[in-house]
């Protein structure tokens, strides 16, 4: 039998799942896994990091989470370290990942949480704080070293 690379996937992630099993999505506090998620991206130098709390203006999630990477390669590194410290610390996987090849946009669905990490080319293209103007925001403040 052939693993398809879904179950690939899941089988690298469930791999050293000793206590808790790794879940899709959010389903706990979603200002705390937008916070966490802003500190890793912080912590790979990504810049411009601003919190948007979507909740009443779309249905689909409560908080995006919108930072810059400099480079493809840096967007990449923030999706990798995104991907890797919410699951290690959180125990949860993103539902849907987009961009990845590109590595313009990268966008990381945790239901309740959506990072999007752009180039700056492409985030001035798409201007998605600028769409979102309306609603409460903040920037992440980057803890002293």
């Amino acid at each position: 039998m052939t693993e398809t690379p879904e179950t690939l996937q899941q089988t690298t992630l469930n791999r050293d799942a000793a206590e808790t099993p790794v879940r899709e999505g959010g389903g706990g506090d979603p200002r705390a896994l937008a916070l966490a998620i802003a500190e890793i991206a912080d912590d790979i130098r990504a810049k411009d990091i601003t919190l948007l709390n979507v909740a009443d203006a779309v249905g689909y999630a409560d908080y995006f989470v919108v930072v810059t990477g400099n480079t493809d390669r840096q967007v990449k590194a923030v999706h990798d370290a995104v991907l890797k410290g919410i699951k290690d610390d959180l125990r949860v996987i993103p539902k849907r990942v987009e961009g990845v090849t590109e590595a313009t946009w990268i966008l990381m669905d945790y239901l309740d949480v959506v990072l999007h990490v752009f180039t700056p080319d492409a985030r001035d293209f798409y201007r998605l704080d600028r769409l979102y103007g309306d609603v409460p925001r903040e920037s992440y403040e980057s803890k002293p070293d």
